[in-house]
């Protein structure tokens, strides 16, 4: 029977950085190594535990559907939580994801972090991650409130692991946030895209476990969300059902901030002038270090300020335009849940300004773009499931 198999490799420390490695064996596929890299200074941190090696590949040893054993040590409330995580993904993508028996040589419960009850949180320098930690900062989160005393940057997820000047960069930026509210500021870097899982399902479980990989000294990481409850998008990888699944009983992941929408956020960082000088959103244009002011990530955010009265954030080097304004194109549903929702403000706030309707116009055309789509996507389910295959192909020409 073919079997997958994970090797936990020896730690490396040369010139002043600290890497950690797995050596990932997937059935007919050639030895891979999954490794994580940041400051020596760090090493402390780390566990022995094969734990994040193992949150990290969940949806890669699933795509394969072959058991898996892990040659080391796993926590055991770890397995038992990412049997239900594997159920969840199982049944939103079941073409795509298989549940699989997962085992270890060694299961035990790893030793409490030291000191403990600490968290530690997912930082980008975006909204959602500045959200979280500004509001745990200022104690704003009442009984879910966490003590968080560092913030991680990952260089391999949204900055390609060539482009070392720019992560250096970005980084800079984030720390200059982090370091104004008196929190600690990781680096880390890792190769785990290259192993070719889909983004928008694994950066979940790509975050979860550079957290992880911390938690000798870190009992919580916290994910900031995506998307707010009326808005859930399912599947997608990071999420309030399943981001908690990747947990065990030593070592909590959270899926914070999901009650509030990216404007409300917005509103609380307008008030953090380090982020204003700072804050970076965007992750289409070419330096992605900086904002383009040009993509429709980059624009929607301007306009969230724009609604709330703040002036254009220095972060941004260029205002926009009623014009890029009407030619927002590709909308995704929940970013045109948001437009909506700043649109809403706008004129609760009686604010006439021309933008208001250019936005107004490109919220219409983007909705008549999307039921057009969903009705095109209806039809080719339909004619899928009739149609002879020479037929299909010929319908598909036209």
């Amino acid at each position: 029977m073919p079997i997958t198999h994970i090797w936990r490799e020896e730690t490396v420390e040369a010139n002043g950085l600290i890497t950690v490695s797995a050596k990932i064996e997937l059935p007919e596929e050639p030895a891979k190594h999954l490794w994580y890299r940041l400051p020596a200074e760090y090493g402390s941190l780390i566990t022995h535990s094969c734990d994040p090696f193992v949150v990290a590949t969940i949806l890669l040893v699933m795509s394969r559907g072959a058991p898996t054993v892990v040659h080391g040590e796993v926590s055991p409330s770890l397995l038992q939580n990412l049997a239900e995580f594997q159920a969840a993904w199982a049944c939103w993508r079941p073409e795509k994801y298989h549940k699989v028996e997962i085992t270890a040589e060694v299961e035990r419960e790893l030793s409490p972090a030291e000191p403990p009850n600490q968290a530690i949180a997912a930082f980008s320098g975006g909204v959602d991650s500045c959200f979280t930690l500004l509001r745990h900062h200022q104690g704003l989160c009442g009984r879910l409130q966490r003590p968080l005393k560092a913030c991680l940057m990952v260089h391999g997820f949204d900055i390609p692991l060539a482009e070392e000047e720019v992560f250096v960069r970005a980084a800079a930026k984030s720390q200059n946030m982090v370091a104004s509210l008196g929190v600690k500021f990781i680096p880390m870097a890792t190769n785990y895209r290259e192993f070719g899982q889909d983004w928008e399902d694994a950066h979940g479980t790509a975050t979860a476990s550079c957290l992880m990989l911390l938690q000798k000294s870190y009992s919580t990481g916290l994910i900031g969300s995506f998307l707010p409850y009326q808005s859930l998008k399912l599947p997608w990888g990071t999420n309030p059902i399943t981001d908690g699944l990747l947990s065990s009983k030593t070592f909590q992941s959270v899926h914070d901030g999901a009650a509030f929408t990216r404007l409300e956020k917005i509103e609380l960082i307008a008030k953090w002038s380090e982020a204003l000088q700072n804050l970076r959103v965007c992750w289409q244009g070419s330096e992605k270090d900086r904002n383009c002011c040009r993509c429709e990530k980059c624009i929607r955010t301007i306009l969230a300020f724009r609604a709330i009265g703040a002036d254009l954030p220095p972060c941004f080097e260029q205002d926009i335009s009623d014009a890029q304004i009407l030619n927002l194109q590709k909308v995704k549903s929940a970013q045109l849940d948001e437009l909506a929702l700043i649109l809403e403000t706008a004129r609760a706030k009686d604010i006439s300004d021309s933008w208001v309707k250019a936005l107004e116009k490109s919220i219409e055309r983007n909705r008549r773009v999307a039921i057009r789509q969903q009705r095109q996507k209806a039809l080719k389910q339909q004619l899928q499931k009739h149609l002879p295959p020479t037929l299909l192909n010929l319908w598909r020409r036209f």
